[in-house]
């Protein structure tokens, strides 16, 4: 009866649209009856009667409609009546977007995401939930809860559009303050989550209040900690703690820190994987922000089977601690060594060199440019798309618009090619 009753709701006093439906229902009457009347009725001054009653149900009509749009508008006083008409037009050309999955974590998830939304609102973004440092780290600890870190990141870039909201959520408190090195964002997830008692209700409701393009995910709902496996058979635990070694990583895994339980993937994510005609793996940290979600089997397993384009996108810069001196295609290979060789079809590598000034601030740090060796990629069997995909400014990113159209491009050759 709730439901039934939520229906007319446009219904409910002074909202001011009963009277202009009123008047267009009457208007509808009045021209079908004069339209009848005008076909059965043989006086001619009868008929011209009946004619003027078309019309005047005609104007009673455009009258009801007109008043009825105006009244509508009048909701939304911030936007002009083209504004309202771009948003409409945009989120049912967004709605009609192909169906993207994107696995990661990190700024290089959040970065993709960005560039994808302006292109479809069928986004399903799987992250990873185990992440150990900064705020995350500290609500995890304290909290027992999912760290939040990675899935505000995706949720912001998801956001409909730059707003006061969106940057709220990145706001982090000052050094001088009890809740300094906290994001917003991070503690509005954590309340969220502790009021509903449910970690993916909680970035549902996050989700809401930003309005933000398609869904986040995180690949697991159990609470788990992440390994690495060094070369020399050293362990280390923690994903903050993992690069700080400076060796060379062999494997990754995850432990569940729950001992009744083990460790399964988010329903939801499957189900988006199965369904995806794109699935996006990276940019990211490889072994701490892309790797943690697809070493959970059944999501490795579901990209596997998927029929939908497969593509991996390669970091620009090597990550310190994680894929020294790497090339393009010893990530791959690491990406393989961890999945199976099925997991992409495509990879896609910047060419572009970065600016000069940017890459002796990242060697202080220890991060260098990825060598992309194509042809042994190639060898490897996956194709390659090369191109300028980078965004210099302060930092060495991918550029969200580039690395979006050229995806978008990609699956409609692909698409093209089925047809054909």
């Amino acid at each position: 009866m709730v439901n039934f009753l939520k229906k007319f709701r446009w219904l409910y006093p002074g909202i001011r649209i009963k009277r202009w439906i009123f008047l267009t229902v009457l208007g509808i009457g009045i021209l079908v009856l004069g339209a009848v009347r005008f076909f059965n009725d043989n006086n001619l001054f009868l008929k011209s009667l009946d004619l003027a009653g078309v019309f005047l149900g005609g104007g009673l009509i455009i009258a009801g409609v007109r008043s009825m749009i105006s009244s509508f508008l009048s909701l939304f006083p911030y936007f002009s009546s083209e504004e309202l008409l771009d948003i409409v037009y945009k989120k049912r050309f967004l709605k009609r977007g192909p169906k993207i999955v994107a696995i990661g974590g990190g700024h290089g998830l959040s970065t993709l995401l960005s560039g994808l939304k302006e292109y479809t609102a069928n986004i399903i973004a799987i992250v990873t939930v185990a992440d150990s440092g900064g705020s995350s780290g500290r609500l995890r600890q304290e909290f027992d809860i999912l760290p939040p870190g990675d899935i505000r990141n995706c949720l912001v870039s998801l956001a409909d559009s730059p707003s006061l909201m969106g940057e709220l959520f990145q706001y982090r408190f000052k050094e001088d303050s009890e809740l300094k090195g906290h994001n917003f964002g991070n503690l509005f997830i954590t309340a969220m989550t502790q009021l509903t008692g449910d970690f993916k209700r909680a970035i549902e409701e996050s989700s809401r209040v930003l309005a933000i393009r398609g869904r986040v995910l995180p690949s697991t709902l159990n609470k788990v900690s992440l390994i690495a496996e060094y070369e020399d058979g050293s362990l280390t635990e923690g994903e903050a703690e993992i690069p700080k070694k400076k060796r060379r990583i062999k494997k990754v895994y995850l432990k569940s820190l729950d001992a009744q339980r083990g460790i399964t993937p988010t329903l939801e994510a499957i189900e988006a994987i199965k369904s995806a005609q794109v699935i996006v793996i990276g940019p990211g940290s490889l072994y701490t922000s892309i790797l943690p979600n697809l070493v959970i089997k059944e999501i490795a397993q579901a990209v596997v089977e998927s029929p939908g384009l497969k593509i991996y996108v390669c970091n620009v810069m090597s990550q310190p601690g994680e894929t020294d001196g790497f090339t393009a295609s010893e990530h791959i290979k690491a990406l393989l060594e961890h999945t199976h060789p099925r997991i992409l079809n495509y990879c896609i590598l910047n060419t572009k060199h970065p600016p000069p000034d940017l890459l002796k601030k990242y060697a202080q740090e220890g991060a260098y440019p990825v060598r992309v060796d194509i042809p042994v990629i190639e060898k490897m069997g996956y194709q390659v798309i090369e191109g300028d995909f980078l965004h210099a400014t302060d930092f060495i990113r991918h550029d969200p618009t580039k690395l979006a159209k050229v995806i978008i491009e990609l699956l409609r050759k692909e698409s093209l090619g089925k047809i054909i």
